[in-house]
């Protein structure tokens, strides 16, 4: 894996066919256009990288993170860049294949849903590499197409651990996206990693189904802060922003978020981050992508290992944050640490449980 500067941790058409599909459909072919407009490349130092992501930026997480990380690799390597917003899955393919036509040396593209059109495009450009972000392994592998997968459940256990140690009354709460297997491993080992601090700690989950919807999230925040819960558990990207929002309404509210951009959300209260820079993890994989040995096949990123996936205290929050809880926080944070050097070690196994 490549270096990168630490300033970057900061459906198908149915029979009956909306209006709103028709616009999504007629803007996907409209970019389509644009991207096969762009001319090939005969030196690839001059080549294009490009990020298909099928989440809206403005989210002040992941997204964002890898919109700037794109930028600045491609100011730093000397590439042409382009960040696309597909939304639409009828647009997938198409998209891709003019990707492809148009030389791009390397495309990462998001998540789960980007899989079959991937494989279906990607081995008809061999020469172009093609990354997905937070993926399932391809069996067998595809030569120039790399998965990424995290171990972000790790991550999610130390912070459960913080949390049955700091808070008052050891009551967590987790709110993610959208019920999927890893995000069912993450609550359930939060929920194991409150439990091993605090043999009264309890958890309870929650899932907003939608990665951008900040008012599910607040809505669902706002319930579980007022049940008793004082810390939460941000799994939901975009839907975060809801979660924060309501954590600054009330006294004893904290969450654990992912990304440092969250920090002026709630300087008062997103206390730590259980960081998954989705950013850094283009900027590393694009690198590798470029490299004369690049082989496709899954890539798993584990806990603290190249930065991606780490659990940190909130530098805004120890400023800002109520003094007795900043104070207790320093004071357990040791505890922390050899925590996090356990898992990384192996001698801390954190339990990887999918089912709720």
């Amino acid at each position: 894996m490549g270096n990168f500067d630490s300033d970057m941790r900061e459906l198908r058409l149915g029979a009956s066919i909306t209006r709103r599909r028709i616009v999504q459909s007629a803007a996907g072919a409209a970019l389509v256009a644009s991207i096969g407009s762009l001319p090939r490349r005969a030196n690839a130092a001059e080549g294009l990288v490009a990020l298909v992501h099928t989440q809206h930026a403005g989210d002040n997480g992941p997204i964002d993170s890898m919109v700037a990380a794109l930028k600045k690799f491609g100011n730093d390597k000397g590439f042409k860049t382009r960040a696309i917003d597909a939304s639409d899955p009828a647009t997938f393919e198409s998209i891709f294949k003019s990707l492809g036509d148009a030389g791009a040396s390397v495309v990462v593209a998001t998540f789960l849903e980007v899989a079959e059109a991937m494989k279906a495009v990607a081995p008809k450009y061999p020469n172009t590499k093609w990354v997905q972000i937070f993926a399932d392994p391809i069996n067998p592998p595809i030569p120039n197409i790399r998965t990424v997968s995290y171990d972000y459940y790790e991550g999610a256990y130390v912070s459960g651990y913080f949390g049955g140690k700091w808070t008052k009354n050891a009551k967590l709460g987790y709110i993610g996206g959208v019920s999927l297997p890893p995000l069912n491993a993450d609550f359930n080992a939060l929920k194991a990693g409150a439990m091993a601090a605090n043999t009264k700690a309890t958890a309870v989950s929650a899932f907003a189904g939608s990665f951008q919807d900040p008012t599910k999230g607040h809505e669902i925040a706002t319930q579980m802060y007022s049940s008793g819960v004082e810390y939460i558990f941000t799994d939901g990207a975009a839907t975060d922003v809801g979660v924060i929002q309501a954590a600054n309404e009330g006294a004893d509210r904290y969450t654990s978020s992912i990304s440092p951009a969250q920090f002026k959300l709630g300087p008062k209260t997103v206390a730590v981050l259980t960081t998954l820079d989705f950013g850094l993890s283009l900027y590393q994989n694009a690198e590798d992508a470029l490299k004369p040995d690049f082989k496709g096949g899954h890539y798993t990123t584990k806990l603290a290992e190249g930065g991606v996936i780490d659990f940190i205290p909130s530098p805004v929050f120890e400023k800002e944050g109520p003094p007795e809880d900043v104070a207790r926080m320093k004071q357990i944070w040791p505890e922390i640490d050899k925590l996090k050097k356990d898992i990384i070690s192996g001698t801390q196994k954190v339990p990887f449980e999918t089912k709720l």
